[in-house]
């Protein structure tokens, strides 16, 4: 049992990394296909991507100590099994079972075959349920059970093969009864799903409601955040290859971010009527209602943006102050420290605070920057 814990628990921290890596691509598509950002979209995709990950470490872990595992095994070792209902065999054998008597059929199930052969049988099971979302209609269940084969005559050949040559020998066994009872769990799980997927909103009710928002002309806090941080990581992004290329860093830094930051949210909003990159991306953009110039508010937004870029910047600098212990300042020092650093997270969670207030408001707030600018986010070009 610990086997099986140990490898979901390696998918779980493989899911937390990808999480990262994918979390902020997958916001944008979602949101680019359906007009807001589906919290139930998210949970299943995240949770097939877990399970995927589950599977498959199940599947191939733990690895053997070493590559050469031809080493660790006798030369009768068997590799293959082709024999179909092998499993059914392996369950009754010594097991006292007596097929024609029922009062003796409760012994299988303390046989180590039986919980392989069942294990095998619930593997899949879970990955007909998301098929049957992503297929959507019971009709295709033959496309599933093929699928479900495919992607179990895939785990087994990988085993069957060391890992493609990772390991010179198998070091589990090519089962075909693994064929059958991963594809058959498969596929009852296919037919089931809808008892699952009841919980949650079906494509066509997304949609649905992506087209009410767009037609609301409403545009969620969460959408206006996550442009703000394509914004934030398209200016970080080309530092790295500045600061890459010349070496700099330190006042350096904070002085291309900040001609970077004039650039993504004054220059660049004046430009395109108000939308900044990450807008584009998000579909949305910024305009004022009481008619005043969206060049000058665009511009009154990247000021917030600088300010408060400026100010962290600050305080950071006061923090990083040092002196030797021999200095008649070094108490002053210290005590500087210790404010800016104070400082520092307060600022930190007063933006914090302000944000989570802004996205629970569901739209009755705006961020301080957009309030300052007097912007409103609006889907009409």
């Amino acid at each position: 049992m610990s086997t099986y814990t140990d490898s979901i628990l390696i998918a779980f921290f493989i899911t937390i990394i990808l999480s990262f890596v994918l979390f902020i691509p997958w916001l944008i598509y979602t949101y680019r296909k359906y007009g807001y950002l589906s919290m139930s979209k998210t949970i299943i995709m995240f949770s097939f991507i877990f399970y995927f990950l589950s599977a498959l470490c199940l599947v191939l872990l733990p690895f053997p100590s070493t590559r050469d595992t031809c080493s660790l095994q006798s030369e009768d070792t068997v590799h293959t099994n082709l024999r179909l209902f092998q499993f059914v065999e392996d369950i009754l054998k010594d097991s006292g079972v007596v097929v024609t008597n029922p009062s003796t059929w409760l012994a299988m199930t303390k046989q180590q075959a039986f919980f392989q052969a069942f294990f095998n049988f619930l593997l899949l099971m879970p990955f007909g349920v998301y098929l049957r979302y992503f297929l959507k209609e019971r009709r295709y269940w033959k496309r599933a059970f093929l699928i479900s084969f495919l992607l179990t005559l895939f785990y087994e050949v990988t085993q069957r093969t060391g890992i493609y040559g990772i390991f010179n020998c198998a070091y589990r066994i090519f089962d075909v009864d693994d064929l059958l009872l991963n594809s058959v769990g498969a596929l009852l799980g296919f037919f089931l799903a809808p008892i699952i997927w009841a919980l949650f909103p079906s494509h066509e009710e997304v949609e649905a409601k992506g087209a009410e928002m767009e037609k609301m002309d409403i545009v969620k806090p969460i959408s206006i955040l996550l442009a703000l941080v394509i914004d934030l990581c398209i200016a970080q992004m080309i530092w790295v290859m500045i600061g890459g290329l010349t070496g700099y860093s330190g006042t350096f830094e904070f002085l291309v971010n900040m001609v970077l930051y004039m650039i993504l949210f004054g220059l660049i909003p004046s430009m395109m009527n108000g939308a900044t990159l990450g807008m584009k991306i998000m579909r949305f953009t910024m305009v004022n209602k009481n008619g005043k110039s969206i060049v000058k508010q665009s511009w009154r937004r990247c000021i917030a943006i600088v300010t408060t870029a400026s100010l962290f910047e600050v305080i950071s600098t006061f923090g990083r102050i040092q002196l030797n212990m021999g200095s008649p300042f070094y108490v002053l020092q210290i005590v500087i420290s210790l404010l800016a650093t104070t400082a520092g997270f307060a600022l930190t969670m007063i933006i914090a605070i302000h944000i989570i207030r802004v996205i629970v408001s569901g739209g009755k707030r705006r961020l301080y920057i957009d309030q300052y600018a007097d912007l409103m986010a609006t889907r009409k070009k």
